[in-house]
């Protein structure tokens, strides 16, 4: 076999049958519910032979596994490893690159919102998935308490607990709540993020800013304190 030309891209790598099956799952998950989500629904979603989601995951347990699996690999596809910051990137690059994750998810990925609200919802019922879900969770946890840790936070670990719930909130009021058709821009999510780094890492409870730090964007008024 000849080699290819100079300049061929390279072929893109095939689904697995486990990706397949994921995909599948999730997007039953989307458009019928928890209750759409069986065995056989997924290998004709998926263009499957039947038993073919059988034989990967014989139990509905497992057949949860599986999605959130895939849940979990298709978000960390929505942040590349090129757009997140560097441990000494500063609080700029950090803004950045959650405003760009969470306009990511607002305009381009609304699906996987509400299949990972399906999956949450249905961890509520079934502790052996919350253990599941929890631990999958994780991978984007420790990774924003250590930005946060990196930022300066005196409490990297309860600030990131109020990023996560800040964005969840927002992500869940324009993808299934009452803002479902006012998706904030990518400016506006920017802003967001830098009023909440602004208390958290600027301004203590009970304390004036320390001299000289700020968050980009953000001026100092004549006492030191900063102001949008």
């Amino acid at each position: 076999m000849s080699p290819a030309p100079a300049g061929t891209p390279a072929p893109e790598s095939p689904v697995s049958r486990a990706e397949r099956i994921g995909d599948a799952a999730l997007g039953l998950l989307v458009e019928r519910g928890m209750r759409g989500l069986t065995h056989r629904a997924v290998d004709e979603r998926a263009g499957l032979p039947q038993g073919s989601t059988s034989n990967h995951a014989r139990t509905r347990q497992a057949l949860l596994e599986t999605a959130v699996r895939r849940q979990v690999q298709r978000e960390s596809e929505v942040l590349t490893p090129h757009d997140m910051p560097g441990p000494d990137s500063g609080d700029d690059a950090l803004v950045d690159a959650l405003a760009l994750a969470l306009h990511r998810y607002l305009t381009d990925h609304r699906a996987l919102l509400v299949s990972r609200y399906e999956l949450a919802l249905e961890a509520t019922r079934r502790p052996e998935l919350r253990t599941f879900f929890d631990s999958a969770g994780s991978a984007f946890h420790t990774p924003l308490i250590a930005m946060m840790a990196a930022a300066g936070s005196p409490e990297p670990e309860r600030h990131a607990l109020s990023l996560i719930a800040w964005c969840e909130g927002l992500m869940f009021s324009c993808a299934a709540g009452s803002f479902h058709a006012a998706v904030p821009s990518l400016a506006e999510l920017r802003t967001g993020f830098e009023e909440l780094l602004r208390g958290m890492l600027d301004e203590p409870p009970g304390r004036d800013a320390p001299a000289g730090r700020q968050i980009p964007g953000v001026a100092a008024d004549h006492e030191g304190r900063c102001r949008a």
